[in-house]
């Protein structure tokens, strides 16, 4: 999941101040996100709801609370944990409905729940309100895998490619889904170009090593005719 939100900028860590209030609620925001990476959850929580007093329109804040639920919902299986996250998702899209962290992070907390049904309605809504947007189409294609359902996932890929060619995301996930068809030079394709708009994603880099390491060692075989047939494994690697 990512990471939450500051408006903290490391050159010189300068505080990006709003107007007014938000001058104080985004201080408090970002002072909530550096306790949330020291692992202080419960001092990060009551800095962003001062934050959220502060400053109520700031969506931020609200993802932010949201995925500290989340992430202490993953560690304790808690369920209030997992309604106090999806509360404070809905919030952070009531002020901010085109947030991509925000749709992402709730379509994952409801397939958690094993409320699948319930993300796909959610994402098909994001992608008729956003048509030439990928996001949503990358996460309705996580989704269909879910269901089991492939061909649907490779479609939604692929169209999401067709509106932004370089997405590094929406071509690793459809090389992951050649893969697991068998399709390894297609997938092969699709690493590597996702690898050249996102050349430090080491999990995409370890399964294109994998996949290459494969074909290297597969056994060729020479008939009497003298043409090389290479044979093909079973199954892909995993």
């Amino acid at each position: 999941m990512k990471i939450i939100r500051s408006q903290i900028i490391l050159v010189g860590v300068v505080i990006v101040a709003c107007a007014g209030c938000g001058t104080v609620g985004q201080g408090q925001n970002d002072q909530g996100v550096r306790l949330y990476q020291q692992g202080n959850y419960q001092a990060a929580a009551l800095s962003f709801q001062h934050a959220i007093q502060s400053d109520p329109n700031n969506a931020d804040t609200y993802y932010n609370l949201a995925r500290l639920h989340h992430r202490q919902a993953n560690l304790n299986n808690n369920p209030q944990d997992l309604a106090q996250a999806e509360t404070y998702y809905n919030m952070c899209l009531d002020h901010s409905p085109h947030d991509v962290d925000c749709y992402r992070s709730l379509a994952v907390l409801l397939v958690q729940q094993s409320r699948s049904d319930e993300a796909l309605t959610l994402l098909e809504r994001w992608a008729a309100a956003n048509p030439t947007n990928p996001e949503p189409k990358i996460e309705l294609a996580r989704v269909s895998e879910e269901f089991g359902k492939p061909d649907e996932a490779k479609n939604y890929l692929l169209a999401a490619i067709a509106d932004a060619p370089n997405n590094s995301r929406a071509l690793a996930a459809l090389g992951k889904i050649r893969e697991k068809s068998g399709d390894t030079a297609q997938a092969v394709a699709n690493y590597q170009r996702s690898l050249q708009h996102d050349p430090f994603n080491t999990q995409v880099a370890s399964r294109l090593a994998a996949l290459n390491a494969a074909h290297r060692s597969t056994p060729q075989i020479t008939p009497p005719g003298g043409s090389r047939v290479v044979t093909t494994p079973d199954s892909t690697r995993r």
